[in-house]
């Protein structure tokens, strides 16, 4: 074999492990860290980069991308002694690779673990009843306080989720009881809620009801007083429209002898109905002297016209 053609062989080997070390393709949204003779030299973003042979090396692979970390369940104990199985999900994203490398040893343990201790302190704090009323507020107590420590991590901690509360069996059971006669207390309350409201509206009705009768009897009364009225102011003119009608008759040519003859047929016939009704008969003293009778009569109902027509 030529020495030749194994030298030449050697050297493509050589080059292409050169080529291997020193050519490095970094993915998009990823940050590699090199190092320089086991000391920082510089971050790779994405694309192709060159190493120096030999010399450099990439020490640590990071990825950019937001990153979901599973927080397994852990005993906490409220503020009521109550012990709770508690489990989260953590969301954070690298910002500085090189802190990432060099700030502490595993970042996504620490997290982990912090955001246990931080969570067990808060549930500690409030008691069983209002943990599921708290889940806002104890998420962002998590997350204030795993930001303050991962920002020297070059870490930013993006929010964290509780996923499951699971008191113990017994705990449970009473709060199932608990709530059942919360459920049958409304029940019963808005039950007797409904039947005070229908009184109140019976009532209410039966009140407008009678207002309703008294107004319409009142305005009943006002109807017949005024058309009572009516009539009577009727009777008093068409009385006065007669009286004046009689006054003017006498007033005119012969008058006075048809009024006396009148009130002497009046006379006579009222006389003689007396005698017909009744057994006894009571005769005026001088019944010869009818036109003296009959002359009082015509006065009186003279006088009689002139006062109505006066008052008028």
């Amino acid at each position: 074999m030529d020495v030749g053609f194994i030298v030449a062989a050697v050297l493509a080997i050589v080059a292409i492990v050169v080529v291997i070390k020193t050519a490095v393709v970094v993915p998009q949204q990823n940050a590699y860290i090199v190092e320089n003779l086991g000391k920082y030299s510089r971050t790779l973003n994405a694309g192709f980069n060159i190493l120096v042979p030999f010399l450099e090396r990439v020490a640590y692979r990071h990825t950019l991308k937001e990153q979901a970390i599973d927080v397994e369940e852990q005993i906490c104990i409220t503020s009521d002694n109550v012990q709770v199985g508690v489990d989260g999900v953590l969301y954070l994203q690298v910002m500085d690779a090189r802190r990432a490398s060099y700030g502490i040893g595993d970042y996504l343990f620490a997290i982990a673990q912090l955001a246990q201790t931080t969570l067990r302190s808060e549930i500690g704090k409030i008691e069983l009843d209002k943990t599921f009323e708290e889940r806002s507020h104890i998420n962002v107590r998590v997350v204030e306080e795993l930001d303050q420590a991962s920002t020297h991590w070059g870490v930013k901690v993006l929010r964290y989720e509780i996923k499951n509360i699971n008191p113990p069996t017994d705990v449970l059971t009473a709060m199932e009881k608990q709530m059942r006669a919360e459920r049958e207390k409304r029940a019963t309350v808005l039950a007797s809620e409904g039947e005070r409201d229908a009184k109140i509206n019976e009532a209410e009705g039966e009140k407008q009801r009678v207002i309703k009768e008294s107004e319409a009897a009142k305005q009943q009364q006002i109807n017949e007083a005024e058309g009572e009225a009516a009539a009577i102011l009727a009777v008093a003119e068409a009385t006065a429209e007669g009286l004046k009608k009689v006054a003017a008759a006498l007033n005119a040519e012969g008058g006075d002898k048809a009024m006396q003859l009148r009130v002497a047929e009046d006379y006579l016939e009222r006389f003689g109905n007396l005698a017909r009704e009744g057994n006894t008969l009571i005769v005026p003293a001088n019944l010869s002297d009818v036109s003296s009778m009959i002359g009082a009569a015509t006065t009186v109902f003279k006088q009689s016209l002139e006062s109505s027509a006066a008052s008028n």
